[in-house]
């Protein structure tokens, strides 16, 4: 592998990082704001523009892998949540690329689960050890939606299975949880796991929770039922997210045995870091491990919290790597 460029691409920022030969760290991370620039070209020049002096010569990547935060089908790249639209091979040729890796965003998180390094994780305290690189491994990423994907050691080299998990049908686990998705039945046919856990989920459930505790739930968004939240200002979403992370336990459960995902469960995203303290005193653990006669087997299974927020720039590099043997 020649020198390369990653860059991961949401709605809101782009991300973009260098990889000055095989095996080397990615380098001189820069963020850009999608909105600054007409598209992902016009985006990575004025990133390799600012990069050159830095190098001392002119940044000239071979190969480059984007995590986008899109469905991928075909050759036309449609941001889901930005105005980005690309054709794959028209922005290799104007960028003068040997190779052009486009991912999902989700596919690159999972790709840089087997080299994450300590201080990029928190673990869960006192369960199974730091996760395994080795065997299969899963990450959840409760963000605006809820991404679901996981990645295995195959054929000396580490392939991700991106899907669609966050729109798998959410599971009760108590009387009160059933109540809860009793009422969002009412306004949605099916209650996905994303329908809550997320952040157009929160919403959702803070509705769900004021119902049944009845009590007229005033309108907030995502930040400010987190922020009331923590706070304590206010009991309503105090229980919502009590509710979130015992949910979102009970699903990372479900991920981790239909993955069999023993060597560690991963928590990506934006809104869990924001919980703190809260998040490791909640129900998580007790509600992933609670599956009957499974307990033992998720027992044995570490989770761990992502505190990278540019993990999956290592997990593009890794692409590449792959991509170049």
């Amino acid at each position: 592998m020649s020198t390369g460029l990653v860059a991961d691409i949401g709605g809101t920022n782009a991300r973009f990082g260098w990889i000055a030969g095989p095996g080397a760290p990615v380098e001189h991370v820069r963020v850009l704001p999608v909105t600054d620039h007409a598209g992902p070209v016009a985006a990575v020049r004025a990133y390799l523009q600012q990069l050159t002096p830095l190098l001392g010569q002119e940044a000239l990547p071979k190969r480059a892998a984007f995590a986008v935060a899109s469905a991928l089908s075909g050759d036309q790249i449609e941001l889901t949540n930005g105005h980005w639209s690309f054709s794959r091979a028209q922005a290799q040729e104007q960028l003068g690329l040997q190779a052009l890796l486009v991912l999902n965003d989700f596919e690159a998180l999972a790709l840089s689960l087997p080299r994450l390094q300590a201080q990029q994780l928190r673990q869960w305290p006192g369960a199974a050890s730091l996760p395994l690189t080795s065997g299969t491994l899963a990450v959840i990423g409760p963000g605006t939606g809820l991404g679901v994907a996981g990645v295995m050691y195959s054929r000396q080299a580490w392939m991700a299975m991106p899907g669609e998990g966050g729109h798998a049908t959410l599971a009760a686990a108590d009387a009160f949880e059933s109540e809860l998705l009793a009422h969002v039945r009412r306004d949605h046919e099916h209650v996905s796991a994303e329908r809550l856990l997320s952040g157009i989920g929160l919403p959702v459930l803070h509705g769900a929770v004021a119902a049944v505790q009845g009590v007229t739930a005033v309108v907030l968004s995502s930040a400010q039922i987190v922020e009331a939240g923590l706070s304590g200002a206010d009991a309503i979403c105090s229980l919502t997210l009590d509710s979130f992370c015992a949910l979102l336990g009970g699903f990372a459960g479900n991920v981790a045995l239909t993955l069999g995902a023993r060597g560690g469960v991963y928590i990506g995203g934006g809104i869990v870091p924001r919980l703190g303290e809260r998040f490791f005193a909640s129900r998580f653990r007790e509600r992933f491990e609670g599956k009957g006669r499974l307990t033992a087997y998720l027992q044995g299974i570490p989770t761990a919290l992502i505190i990278d927020t540019l993990a999956a720039l290592s997990g593009a590099a890794l692409a590449i790597e792959q991509h170049g043997n």
